[in-house]
């Protein structure tokens, strides 16, 4: 079983950028208790600022892997090209937000991808994860 964690613009500040949203922990710090939680699983890990780096690794991954978690940051409200990314793929991708996207700005509250993921997880931390890689486990049983 192999999974990608992809995470988009600005989560590599995760630890320092806006801890009282996003905590204090960087995700290189919480991947090792992931990989911990799902012993049985080969997590990937990759992050990347720019929207079709990210879309590169999708595809690269997308036909061969068991499921993708995505953290596409501010490309959520945005990216069509995402999307399109994700319906094109044959493994399905779980939409992940550390923070509750729905109790903070307006623009935050609509995603231009949960239509084309399996389901969308927000609002639990980096717990958020972990719940996505469960969802993808139970899919694929």
């Amino acid at each position: 079983m192999k999974i990608l964690i992809l995470n988009g613009p600005n989560l590599n500040l995760l630890g320092t950028r806006e801890p009282g949203i996003y905590g204090c922990s960087s995700f290189d710090d919480y991947l090792p208790q992931l990989r911990a939680a799902f012993p049985g699983v080969e997590i990937e890990y990759f992050q990347s600022n720019v929207e079709g780096v990210m879309i590169d690794k999708m595809q690269q991954v997308g036909f061969t892997y068991d499921g993708i978690v995505l953290n596409a940051g501010a490309y959520t409200h945005t990216s069509v090209a995402l999307q399109d990314c994700i319906r094109s793929l044959s493994c399905p991708v779980v939409e992940v937000h550390i923070s509750n996207v729905h109790r903070r700005e307006e623009f935050r509250h609509k995603s231009m991808i949960s239509c084309a993921c399996l389901g969308v997880i927000c609002g639990f931390g980096l717990d958020s994860y972990r719940l996505a890689v469960s969802a993808i486990l139970i899919h694929n049983s």
